[in-house]
């Protein structure tokens, strides 16, 4: 584990992630991740954030034929 870096909360933060809702212990793992890891992180939070209105939908329409 790299040393930990704040500005990586702060393009996470950036990126949309809630880091606001995490511990100072996640935070902290958080700050620590390496470059590649980061790049990783982002690169699928991009791909779920590009399905999420079609897994929203999904979930609507289960839910009402659901209930």
């Amino acid at each position: 584990m790299t040393a930990p870096d704040p500005r990586t909360v702060a393009v996470l933060a950036a990126a949309g992630f809630p880091v606001d809702a995490l511990t100072p212990e996640q935070l902290e793992v958080l700050a620590g991740l390496g470059e590649d890891e980061l790049a990783l992180l982002l690169d699928i939070k991009a791909k779920l954030d590009e399905v999420e209105p079609e897994v929203q939908a999904h979930g609507t329409i289960a839910g009402g034929a659901l209930f």
